[in-house]
């Protein structure tokens, strides 16, 4: 589904991504890991069209995209949601989940989608008439994932969804990223908490400067010692 060959990107004169390269198939959810300025963040970015690569190739279900506008690579059902959470503060719950329909013409769509996010996500609909920047934390991160969803996402890319929230949350969060998948959306999940990632995912990567060092199965990656001393907390 998603295939990045040899990505080469620069930032000025630091070299943030060196010949990186990893899969996401039809179905999956795969997660990327690695410390703070690893290249992570960078890797989304280029993907997403937010970043022009200076090397190497993306794919999008076969079609070349690594230097396609972020807009039409959007259209094509691959959708980022960025660090931070970034929600409307002053619009609605429902206002930005309007906002994620903005490149689907039929009204009536965009109405089923908020209606399906509002199911899978009955605490949103609860405060559909309230301000996006009253939410909590976590009620923000859910209503940013719930805006993707009404774009139409064949391929989600979340980046650190679980970033300051509470243990409690980031259960939740993650059992909402397991839920996408299973209907049937792939993931690419960049996250600092491993632990939590390589709990839902099927396949991990880990960067180190840029460049990947480690990938195979989340089960192996768990038992890993490079990985458990570096990202499990060396238990």
């Amino acid at each position: 589904m998603l295939e990045i060959r040899d990505l080469d990107v620069h930032y000025g004169g630091v070299h943030a991504l060196r010949g990186l390269s990893l899969t996401v198939a039809q179905g999956e959810t795969v997660a990327l890991l690695g410390n703070n300025g690893a290249g992570k963040t960078t890797t989304l970015s280029a993907v997403s069209g937010l970043l022009r690569p200076s090397g190497g190739a993306i794919l999008f279900e076969g079609a070349d995209i690594t230097r396609e506008h972020p807009h039409r690579i959007t259209a094509r059902g691959l959708v980022h949601v960025p660090e931070g959470r970034r929600v409307f503060s002053t619009l609605t719950v429902h206002e930005n989940l309007q906002l994620g329909g903005y490149l689907v013409r039929d009204s009536a769509e965009i109405r089923r989608r908020i209606e399906r996010v509002y199911e899978l996500l009955p605490h949103l609909a609860q405060r559909r008439g309230q301000q996006g920047g009253t939410l909590s934390g976590g009620e923000q991160q859910m209503l940013a994932v719930g805006r993707a969803l009404v774009t139409g996402p064949r391929l989600l890319l979340l980046d650190e969804p679980s970033m300051g929230l509470a243990p409690l949350v980031v259960a939740s969060i993650m059992e909402l990223v397991a839920d996408i998948n299973a209907g049937g959306t792939s993931v690419l999940l960049v996250e600092q908490n491993a632990a939590a990632a390589l709990r839902i995912a099927d396949r991990g990567y880990v960067i180190e400067n840029g460049e990947g060092v480690l990938e195979g199965p989340a089960a192996g990656l768990r038992e890993d010692p490079r990985v458990v001393q570096a990202y499990l907390g060396g238990v």
